[in-house]
């Protein structure tokens, strides 16, 4: 919860990144709030004020994937509602006038978004829960230290530029200096 909510205020995008990895790790834990607590939480150098808390918000996280028949695979829906709310802003961003840059970095990703799209059969998913579904593979890439081939690293990038363009514009339209009109 600590990290999760420092991410969400200062990059949306690492935000939803370490929720995808969350969930990943709530099932490798077999969604067991105690285990958690015991073998996860416990490692944390924090306080046992924090710990619990944290033991808490992870336990409710379960209940949630449990409940949303997410504990073998699939994205909590409070993910997929962020994914969403970018969506909303995205789309804004893609008509403004005033984000050029934007429009461009996001047509230099789209081939790579729809080559991705095609090869997880992911036509369902929205177009930006695509993008962090692909820069989230290939982190678990990385953490195996498996090799990434150039297309895929020049995809990472052009994705990796869109997303990070949208989470600046995010933040910005929470401080409200966000110019889209």
């Amino acid at each position: 919860m600590k990290i999760a909510h420092h991410l969400k205020e200062t990059n949306i995008a690492e935000y939803i990144l370490y929720m995808f990895q969350l969930e990943d790790t709530l099932r490798a834990y077999d969604c067991d709030p105690d285990r958690l607590a015991d073998e996860y939480v416990s490692r944390f150098d924090w306080s046992d004020e924090d710990k619990d808390d944290e033991a808490e918000w992870l336990s409710e996280l379960c209940i949630m994937m449990q409940d949303e028949g997410k504990t073998k695979s699939g994205h909590l829906l409070s993910n997929l509602g962020t994914i969403s709310l970018l969506t909303d802003l995205h789309l804004q961003l893609l008509e403004s006038p005033k984000q050029a840059f934007y429009k461009a970095a996001y047509y230099k990703a789209l081939p790579y978004i729809v080559e991705f799209r095609a090869k997880s059969h992911g036509e369902e998913a929205l177009e930006l829960q695509n993008c962090f579904d692909m820069l989230y593979a290939v982190m678990l890439l990385r953490l195996q230290k498996r090799e990434i081939s150039k297309g895929t690293q020049e995809a990472v990038a052009a994705v990796s530029q869109l997303i990070a363009l949208l989470a600046r514009a995010w933040k910005q339209e929470r401080e409200g200096t966000l110019e889209i009109e």
